[in-house]
């Protein structure tokens, strides 16, 4: 009696449980869809079929994510992404950045040329300059050569006041120019701002990540795509979704 009693009370417990294929009229209810990727809900990526986001939490943090995506057949898709780091003074706008803060402009950036101590990655395609003894970039605001790769260094551009790059070994071993005050410089607001290897901690202003990714990147970055990079926080102001 007890057996047939607990049999039955299983049984009606089990058509009370939920179910993974609930059907609703016959019909098995359909999966959930899965979130847009986050290029497909920006208000801008660029124009091109390349983009790489860098996502911090909020303006404060100093780590955070580097995806890399791909348009194809009307789809963004992953193509990689690893941890990153950014401005020792977290995230700032683009528009109001000002230079030695050691903030990470947010916003919509292209990817002008790469640069490096050590050879280009195999497969590379974008502009590539090797770093020599007479490289420098140049963030003196009173140089004609503001924000600029300098080689040599000129006269009016005081070395206090700019990056000799080959003394950044490992930061430098491979680097993208972010397009961020490059194309029409504005004095004060920063200059030398690259997607570049991690070095020992949060960066003076730029984004950084492992040699690995990097390489990567630059392997798989087309000029002829367009590549862009966003740069903003999950929410807020500065969010990604606002580029």
């Amino acid at each position: 009696m007890r057996t047939a009693t607990a049999a039955v009370l299983a049984a009606a417990l089990l058509c009370l449980a939920p179910s993974a294929y609930a059907e609703v009229g016959g019909d098995r209810l359909a999966e959930p869809e899965p979130p847009p990727p986050l290029p497909a809900v920006m208000a801008d990526t660029g124009g091109g079929s390349q983009l790489i986001t860098a996502r911090a939490a909020d303006l404060k943090a100093t780590t955070g994510q580097v995806t890399w995506w791909e348009l194809r057949a009307g789809r963004w898709r992953a193509a990689g992404s690893t941890p990153a780091r950014f401005g020792a003074g977290g995230l700032t706008e683009g528009v109001r950045r000002r230079q030695g803060t050691s903030t990470t402009p947010t916003g919509l950036y292209d990817l002008p040329f790469a640069f490096g101590v050590r050879p280009a990655p195999a497969g590379t395609t974008t502009p590539y300059r090797r770093v020599g003894e007479r490289s420098w970039w140049c963030q003196d605001n009173g140089s004609r050569a503001y924000n600029r790769w300098a080689e040599p260094r000129p006269a009016d551009c005081a070395a206090k006041e700019a990056e000799h790059l080959i003394d950044y070994r490992t930061q430098y071993a491979h680097a993208l120019v972010i397009g961020f005050n490059y194309r029409h410089p504005v004095r004060g607001r920063g200059a030398g701002i690259f997607l570049h290897v991690n070095g020992k901690g949060a960066t003076a202003g730029c984004v950084s990540v492992p040699a690995d990714a990097m390489r990567r990147i630059l392997s798989w970055t087309r000029p002829g795509r367009q590549p862009h990079i966003a740069i903003g926080t999950a929410t807020g102001s500065t969010a990604l979704t606002r580029y």
